[in-house]
């Protein structure tokens, strides 16, 4: 599928939308099940849960369309914008307002995000590096992965546990992020491509896997801490993946590699701030 970068900044926001959604009514529904229960089972008894998988399932689509269509360092910081459509409808839900400064928050969000697409612009890099590109980054980033869970499921202190999980969770979204660039490629080879792949059944683990630490996260501990670890690694380890496997880049000069290092604090401050935002609305 040829590359249009508009057409997939517009899928991207539409994801973006579709699983703020999602996140609002999971979270709900997660968090009021208590950690001695069975969360699996739980959460198969709730209607809001399923609402929110509906949600996942169309934003995951929207996602895929924006992979298919422009890079990943273009369509997953897009995605970090789902917190601005998550404040009001999670405010909505409970019955609060969203403040002024919440909104200058999200506003700031905003800017930084375009500043680093207009100025970054991201290019398409090599979506089907071979396994040998693969190993050591992805070796780095399983480790990293499965640090973060041995230490979560150790800790006893809820804040850190839900911290970790959804770190691990968040990784493992954007590795499968990376991962879906190379496997829509494959569809138009036919369904046996697309099951003989190695890529494919990664995807597929990283997806289940991440979700399933998303859940845990959300059950752990408090929202202030599970919400910004997701949204913020998710698309730095969709970054990191795709810089050194993908061989994606920023167009840029020096001047402008500043510039992107001062958004992309801008945008990690404030995904922050509105985490912890939506977390208490």
């Amino acid at each position: 599928m040829p590359h249009h970068p508009l057409g997939a900044i517009v899928c991207a926001l539409l994801a973006a939308l579709l699983f703020a959604l999602a996140a609002v009514a999971q979270q709900h529904a997660a968090a009021a099940v208590p950690e001695s229960a069975s969360l699996i089972r739980a959460l198969l008894r709730n209607p809001r849960w399923w609402a929110g998988i509906l949600g996942d399932a169309g934003g995951f689509a929207m996602q895929v369309v924006a992979l298919a269509l422009g890079a990943v360092l273009l369509v997953q910081p897009i995605l970090v914008s789902m917190l601005v459509f998550a404040l009001p409808l999670s405010a909505r839900l409970n019955g609060r307002k969203v403040t002024g400064r919440t909104w200058a928050t999200a506003i700031a969000l905003v800017m930084a995000l375009a500043c680093f697409l207009i100025v970054g612009d991201p290019t398409e890099g090599n979506a089907n590096a071979p396994l040998l590109e693969w190993i050591v980054p992805l070796a780095i980033l399983l480790g990293m992965i499965a640090a973060a869970i041995a230490v979560g499921a150790a800790t006893p202190v809820p804040a850190l546990r839900a911290m970790l999980f959804g770190t691990a969770g968040g990784a493992l979204f954007g590795l499968a992020a990376a991962l879906t660039e190379y496997v829509t490629t494959l569809f138009e080879h036919g369904l046996g491509q697309v099951l003989g792949s190695w890529q494919t059944w990664a995807l597929v683990a990283a997806s289940l896997i991440g979700f399933y630490l998303q859940q845990r996260a959300f059950q752990a501990g408090p929202l202030v801490a599970s919400l910004p670890a997701i949204t913020i690694t998710e698309p730095l380890a969709a970054a990191y993946v795709g810089i050194t496997v993908l061989d994606e880049r920023l167009r840029t000069n020096t001047i402008g590699l500043v510039v992107i290092g001062c958004t992309v604090i801008v945008m990690c401050a404030t995904t922050i701030q509105l985490s912890r935002a939506q977390a208490e609305a």
